[in-house]
């Protein structure tokens, strides 16, 4: 019989992990608790895919041009800086041989979750608890489905933990574990200006922004920063950072829900510290929300007996890096090269491996994506004045550049 393993989480760390796994020889189930198959994330907007995501995405893809064809380049990594009083930018960096894709992340996923086979995912199936045998060969797996409020049990040989920073599973190990609140919150959105594109205000933004299409925009203002690309299918994906206390979490979720004068007194905000043309796409996007940000310091371990963690629950991190996404990519890839090696009879040796794989490249991204938010929002670090784009010198913001960014270009040996 074939090894079987349980991943909690149908977000794309957990349709990764399926097709990583799969492609070693496992079962797969996924228990996910939303009720059909996601076609738009409260979550998530656009994302940034880097060139080993893109290969190994389109080694699961039956297609693999479906990638290119559901993805936008990004072949420039730009940051400018902006004078909001004199509403001036400037280039501080630019990098041209930025080899990254945009995507939506619901067009991801679906991606991702349409090459699977039938039946590997479970939706509405919300996972409630686990308790690994005395021998440390199987693991049951407690859910409810939602539909029916009944109560199942699925065993497995392992778990993997694919659910998200809030991770329940690593609380279940790591309870003293809080997550870190990075001193600022990001207002997101997603344009979509199809139908509209000879508007005045997609004119506008093309004016201002002559290289959308291809170019990875940071604006950095004082004590603020702004991230603007395109999207597929005529849409253009912004995210603003705005420093402020950590507001109260109403429900496990690192996204708030806003309200009508929220958004409208970040309409005027906007006003007050970006190009028109950036503020009228703010202001004519529907349905903005709030993500706060948060990471944690590296762990220590990511797996426990036949339980592993992967994605955003072995390392929840600050957007800064482009990296969540890729990350979780990696993991599942790394995971499954691992087991596929040395076989289901040798799972903690597999896990070991994927451990010491992952850990010293994802500890350091962490640190480093925590570094660069905090430079671009004019935070104190303790070996770094606050910095400010207007009064800067070059070397202040080498940091800020995507490629330097540790392990930018590397791949695991395994994978090569």
């Amino acid at each position: 019989m074939k090894p079987k393993a349980v991943v909690v989480g149908g977000s794309i760390a957990g349709v990764s992990c399926a097709h990583a796994l799969i492609l070693a020889g496992w079962d797969v189930v996924v228990l996910e608790k939303t009720c059909e198959p996601i076609k738009g994330s409260p979550t998530g907007a656009g994302l940034g895919l880097d060139p080993l995501s893109q290969r190994i995405i389109q080694s699961w893809l039956d297609d693999p041009e479906l990638l290119y064809s559901s993805t936008m380049p990004l072949t420039i990594d730009m940051n400018q800086a902006r004078d909001s009083e004199k509403k001036v930018s400037w280039t501080l960096t630019r990098d041209d041989n930025f080899k990254f894709r945009a995507a939506h992340w619901a067009d991801l996923h679906g991606l991702l979750y349409n090459a699977l086979p039938p039946n590997i995912i479970l939706w509405g199936h919300l996972f409630l608890s686990f308790c690994i045998s005395e021998d440390k060969t199987s693991v049951k797996i407690k859910a409810k489905v939602l539909q029916t409020d009944e109560d199942i049990e699925i065993v497995g040989n392992l778990l993997v933990a694919a659910d998200g920073s809030l991770s329940s599973i690593r609380q279940s190990f790591l309870p003293g574990l809080k997550l870190r609140y990075s001193g600022y919150c990001a207002w997101r959105g997603v344009f979509d200006f199809s139908g509209n594109e000879n508007s005045e205000t997609v004119v506008g933004i093309r004016s201002s922004y002559p290289e959308l299409g291809k170019c990875l925009y940071f604006d950095l203002g004082s004590e603020t920063h702004s991230v603007f690309y395109e999207l597929p299918n005529k849409r253009l994906n912004w995210i603003w950072y705005v420093n402020q206390p950590e507001p109260e979490l109403k429900r496990n979720s690192v996204t708030m829900k806003v309200s009508s004068e929220m958004i409208q007194k970040m309409h005027r905000e906007a006003e007050k510290v970006w190009v028109p043309e950036f503020v009228r796409i703010i202001q004519e996007t529907k349905d903005p929300f709030l993500n706060l940000i948060y990471d944690t310091d590296p762990l220590e371990q990511i797996f426990w007996d036949n339980v592993v963690l992967v994605g955003d629950a072995a390392h929840p991190t600050t957007p800064h890096g482009v990296r969540s996404t890729n990350m979780s990519v990696l993991d599942a890839a790394v995971l499954g090269k691992c087991l596929a090696k040395n076989g289901a009879e040798n799972l903690q040796a597999a896990l070991r491996e994927y451990q010491t794989t992952r850990l010293p490249v994802v500890s350091k991204q962490v640190l480093h994506a925590r570094r660069m938010g905090r430079i671009k929002q004019g935070l104190v670090l303790l070996d770094h004045e606050a910095f400010d784009p207007k009064n800067s010198r070059s070397e202040d913001y080498q940091e800020v550049q995507q490629k330097n960014m540790p392990f930018f270009d590397d791949a695991p040996l395994l994978l090569i």
